[in-house]
């Protein structure tokens, strides 16, 4: 055969292979690059999604971290406020107690110098009769002079 003539038949057999390519080949080709397309940029855009989600998240993550912090310093500052609150009753109460046991000391110890002063009269009048009789070289009578004793321990 002659040179036309092949080149025509390549000619009409490559035609023959554009057709079928167009008509089975590259439809399917080009569905599965238009799927595989339309994947990437779902994926890209399940991305971003994911990445403003992330986003979103860590905020709400450090606005409620930042919220706990808030109410730890808050319960910590109650705890303390209390703390001291506690630490001041106690002190007042130390104080009104120990006031209670000096009050209730002093009342004792005056109870005691009255009772002291009290036994020291009765010694001193009873040295005073004593010191009469010697003075006077005679028996003083308790009975009978029990009314001048009485005024003389008031006296003293």
């Amino acid at each position: 055969m002659s040179i036309n003539a092949t080149l025509i038949l390549q000619m009409i057999v490559f035609a023959i292979l554009v057709w079928f390519t167009m008509k089975f080949v590259w439809p399917p080709i080009t569905a599965a690059l238009d799927e595989r397309a339309k994947k990437i940029a779902e994926g890209l855009s399940a991305a971003d999604k994911a990445k403003a989600d992330l986003a979103a998240a860590n905020q709400r993550v450090e606005q409620q971290l930042a919220a706990a912090r808030d109410d730890a310093a808050k319960r910590l500052a109650d705890a303390e406020r209390l703390a001291q609150q506690i630490v001041e009753e106690a002190k007042a109460r130390a104080g009104e107690e120990g006031a209670k046991i000096v009050a209730a000391a002093r009342a004792e110890a005056q109870q005691e110098a009255v009772k002291a002063r009290e036994a020291l009269r009765g010694e001193v009048a009873a040295l005073a009769v004593k010191g009469a009789e010697q003075i006077l070289k005679r028996e003083v009578n308790a009975g009978v002079h029990a009314e001048l004793l009485a005024r003389l321990q008031t006296e003293l």
